[in-house]
């Protein structure tokens, strides 16, 4: 059973390793927004070439996205691969946001109804719902990625890898205060790990949890399932 010092420790530890990770990177909420869409099934990297386009076009703000057609978008942001689809959901969104007459009427609504209608954005699932929660309207919301559920699993937090995507955030809010803050930076701190250490196929020395992950270790039968491939291509 963990506690709240073990999930504490955990980020005591990252942080000492990797320091703070100052997340989201972008200027401003819209930025913000355009990249997590741009950052599904990639590596952030190559969402930073597609938001560099944009913005070397003059073309990052609302009134420029919702008159650009959506086949010119979709080469702009040709770097950040499924290029078609992401325009598509980037147009979806900046049409949500303005029938909330912009960025501050759509980003006041509770969060229950904020998650249900970017909820409703084709191609919107809960982890990009999540994270422009938190990051962008600054919600206390847990962004649950593919890095959270493997090294949850590995240092024995989660007992399924394959959970409800609602039951694993809840494994880790339960034992954290509720603070945007502490969840970014944990989320942050997790996908920095999954990176460095933490990967399909871990690399252990130097690892930071290592006695930790070792003393909570899981099951043999297990050690496929939480050694799974990501659903994003970042590490």
């Amino acid at each position: 059973m963990w506690h709240a010092e073990d999930l504490g420790a955990v980020y005591r530890a990252l942080h000492r390793t990797y320091g703070p990770q100052g997340w989201w990177p972008a200027e401003g909420p819209l930025e913000m927004m355009v990249g997590a869409v741009l950052a599904q099934a990639t590596a952030w990297r190559n969402a930073e070439r597609a938001i560099a386009a944009l913005k070397g076009a003059g073309l990052l703000s609302l009134d420029a996205l919702a008159g650009l057609h959506e086949t010119e978008l979709a080469e702009l942001i040709r770097p950040s691969g499924f290029y078609r689809q992401k325009a598509r959901r980037l147009k979806a969104l900046v049409a949500l946001i303005g029938e909330h007459g912009g960025l501050t009427g759509l980003l006041e609504r509770i969060t229950p109804e904020l998650r249900g209608r970017l909820l409703a954005v084709p191609g919107v699932g809960p982890e990009t719902a999540d994270c422009i929660l938190l990051y962008a309207a600054g919600r206390p919301v847990f962004v649950v990625d593919a890095y959270t559920r493997r090294i949850g699993a590995r240092l024995g937090l989660l007992a399924d890898v394959g959970a409800p995507y609602d039951d694993v955030a809840r494994s880790f809010t339960q034992l954290l205060p509720v603070d945007p803050d502490v969840y970014g930076e944990l989320h942050a701190l997790l996908v920095q790990h999954a990176k460095a250490h933490c990967r399909v196929r871990p690399v252990c020395t130097g690892c930071p949890l290592a006695a930790r992950c070792l003393r909570k270790g899981i099951p043999a039968g297990r050690r496929r399932a939480c050694s799974g491939r990501t659903s994003h291509a970042r590490v």
